[in-house]
C-alpha cells in the first residue's frame, strides 16, 4: 500500500510488522503482516464513548468538599446528590431508572422537600448501590419505621386519649386513628410538634 495510507493508520510507528491494508472508516481499519509466507488479516476498531459525569462537575467538586462524609448530611436530599454525585450520574438518569420525570427528581434534591414516596426512593437506592435507609432524614425514617405505632407508643406515653391527643395537636380523634392505623400519612410539620 502507498505510505499515505500508511501515515493514515493508528498506531503504525508502534507496530513497525503491521501494515494497513483497508481503511472502511474513521473508527474500522485491516491491517495485515507477512508470516511464515502468509498473509495474516486483523482489524482494529477505535471506540469513542463519553465518561458519565454531572452536568456541573464544580457543583459536585463543590459538595464534596463540604461534605467529605454522607454521616455530615441531615436531609434526603442532601444524601441524593451526594450519592448520586458519587456515582456521577446526572438528575435525568436517576429519575430514568426510578420511573419518574425529571422534574420531579429535581424536586427530589432540592432540601425543601420533606416526602418521598418509598417506592421511588428503593429504586433510586438500588442504581446508587446504597441501602434505602442511607438515604432516609430523620422524618422519612420516621414514616418508614412505621408511623402507626409510633404515634400510638408517644400518645400512650402521655397518658391521652385519641381524641385528648388530637386536640393538642389540633386534628380530631378521627385524624388521630388513621395516623395510627397508616391510613392517612402524618405531616412533617406535625411530626416535628411531637418532638419539640
Amino acid at each position: 500500500m502507498g505510505s499515505e495510507q500508511e501515515k493514515e493508520a493508528p498506531f503504525s510507528r508502534n507496530t513497525p510488522k503491521w501494515r494497513l491494508f483497508l481503511k472502511i472508516s474513521d473508527s474500522l481499519y485491516v491491517f495485515s503482516k507477512q508470516r511464515n509466507g502468509r498473509t495474516i488479516y486483523s482489524p482494529l476498531a477505535i471506540h469513542n464513548f463519553q465518561f458519565l459525569r454531572p452536568k456541573k462537575l464544580t457543583d459536585a467538586e463543590k459538595f464534596n468538599i463540604q461534605y467529605p462524609n454522607p454521616a455530615m448530611l441531615t436531609t434526603t436530599a442532601d444524601k441524593l446528590r451526594y450519592y448520586r454525585y458519587k456515582k456521577s450520574l446526572l438528575q435525568r438518569q436517576v429519575a430514568d431508572y426510578a420511573g419518574i420525570n425529571e422534574s420531579t427528581y429535581i424536586h427530589y434534591e432540592n432540601p425543601e422537600h420533606d416526602y418521598y414516596p418509598i417506592d421511588k426512593l428503593s429504586r433510586i437506592a438500588g442504581l446508587l448501590e446504597v441501602d434505602v435507609t442511607d438515604l432516609l432524614d430523620e422524618y422519612n425514617r420516621f414514616l418508614y419505621d412505621g408511623q402507626g405505632w409510633q404515634i400510638q407508643k408517644i400518645r400512650k406515653s402521655m397518658g391521652l386519649t385519641q381524641y385528648q391527643f388530637g386536640k393538642l395537636y389540633g386534628v380530631s380523634a378521627g385524624a388521630v386513628k388513621r395516623w395510627e392505623s397508616g391510613k392517612v400519612r402524618v405531616t412533617k410539620g406535625t411530626w416535628e410538634k411531637f418532638y419539640s
